[in-house]
């Protein structure tokens, strides 16, 4: 600028209110910045006319730097001008954020304040804002959520133009929105990534009474109420928290619906390891019968550690569904028939621990279930039984009224059938009186 106002010649530029020029910095005092724009007279720019710029912009500023201005008086005292770096900024950013809402992009922009309405942000020397429902972690009532919006002051976060209307000075910005674009191409990215049976980090967005949400880069994964732990009857809120870092087992990729299966779990499978060394094929356990499906009984054993009995497995007749032999909560005498340490599974049957159970003291009804178990186990399990008194045995058949004699002798049993007919035919006047004939 000096160069071309040192040219022979050339007259001191007249910038007029509206102008934007560039401009060159001659001083920045930390409140102020002293800039030579051609003109007889240099401008000023205050530090609330640069709000735009972030604190490391303006610090980074020095003497010789060239920069926009926006002449928003020319008739100051002594003939010097009034400028203003937002002003500037904000012509050139209308026909940014203009083309940012037409073409649906996302970017990143500083929040510059709040109000009780939402957000303050300026966006290339445009002032914007962010309605608390276009906010993605506000939380709570109304009250509540005024006093959260101050931490947001200075952050930069990820925007997009939701409407924009220059007449009215209007432009409106939603995190939301942003966020939801940017985590589905994100999820779309992570989908053709991921590998079902590997091990991730994530972090966990969301906690619900059937399982756990798990970010894991862009994308959530569910972790159901019954991949959360070995053990049954877990409370995730007392488990988890909003924020905190696991590892996920991935179960099931779904790129058609979009839906990622997660155990955390199975990403301890040491856990699982442990707690079925103490359990050895063939041993007869004491489990409780925790869920009823179609194919058969889930039961958990001591530890905990669940197992399965296959209906085929729960009674030597044939049966159409579980609940014909076992209900939920039965306790049952459970023979471990199979250990699957690279799938997690027990194989379990009532079926085959049927005599041996009858011998510890469990009793069996026709149909195979359960009606009374020993004492020592109704007791582990705090199960009140009433007196039991085993059904007497069948009396023996009595022997045949025979004499002595016949018993130690078989072959008189003819002579004693003759001797007990002739007496009938003599009683009955039949016999032959005339001895002679």
């Amino acid at each position: 600028m000096e160069e071309l106002l040192a040219e022979p010649g050339r007259e001191p530029l007249n910038p007029r209110r509206g102008d934007i020029v560039e401009g060159i910095v001659v001083h920045w005092s930390g409140s102020a910045l002293i800039v030579n724009v051609g003109a007889k007279s240099e401008g000023i720019v205050h530090f609330e006319e640069m709000r735009s710029l972030s604190d490391s912009e303006r610090e980074s500023l020095k003497t010789g730097d060239g920069v926009p201005v926006y002449v928003t008086d020319s008739e100051l005292e002594g003939g010097s001008l009034e400028l203003s770096i937002d002003r500037a900024r904000g012509e050139q950013g209308w026909h940014e954020l203009q083309r940012r809402f037409d073409e649906n992009e996302v970017f990143d922009a500083r929040v510059t304040g709040s109000n009780k309405g939402g957000l303050l942000v300026n966006v290339e020397g445009v002032n914007a804002f962010v309605p608390l429902s276009q906010i993605v972690e506000i939380t709570g009532d109304r009250e509540q959520a005024i006093v959260q919006l101050t931490s947001y002051e200075g952050r930069s976060l990820r925007f997009k133009v939701i409407e924009i209307n220059r007449r009215r000075n209007r432009v409106i910005l939603s995190e939301r929105a942003a966020v939801q674009e940017w985590r589905a191409e994100q999820k779309d990215r992570l989908l053709e990534e991921l590998q079902e049976g590997e091990i991730r980090t994530g972090r966990v967005s969301s906690i619900r009474s059937f399982g756990v949400f798990v970010d894991l880069g862009g994308a959530d994964g569910l972790a159901h109420l019954s991949e959360l732990s070995w053990e049954r009857d877990i409370d995730p809120e007392t488990m988890f928290s909003i924020g905190q870092t696991i590892d996920v087992y991935i179960t099931k990729i779904d790129k058609e619906s979009k839906k990622i299966g997660l155990s955390v779990r199975r990403a301890a499978p040491e856990q699982w390891d442990e707690m079925v060394d103490k359990f050895e094929v063939g041993e007869i356990v004491p489990s409780v019968v925790t869920k009823l499906v179609a194919f058969g009984a889930f039961a958990r054993l001591e530890g905990p550690v669940e197992g399965l009995v296959h209906v085929s497995e729960l009674a030597d007749r044939r049966i159409t569904h579980p609940r014909e032999v076992v209900l939920e909560n039965d306790i049952i005498p459970a023979k471990i028939v199979r250990i699957e340490r690279d799938r997690h599974r027990l194989g379990l049957s009532l079926r085959q621990a049927r005599s041996d159970a009858e011998r510890l003291g469990w009793v069996f009804n026709q149909d195979g279930g359960i009606t009374r178990m020993p004492d020592d186990v109704a007791e582990r399990f705090g199960v009140e039984q009433e007196a039991y008194t085993p059904p007497p045995a069948p009396p023996e058949p009595e022997p045949s009224p025979t004499s002595d004699s016949a018993a130690a002798d078989p072959d008189q049993e003819p002579v004693r059938a003759m001797t007990a007919m002739q007496e009938a035919l003599e009683a009955a006047g039949l016999t032959d009186q005339d001895d002679s004939a």
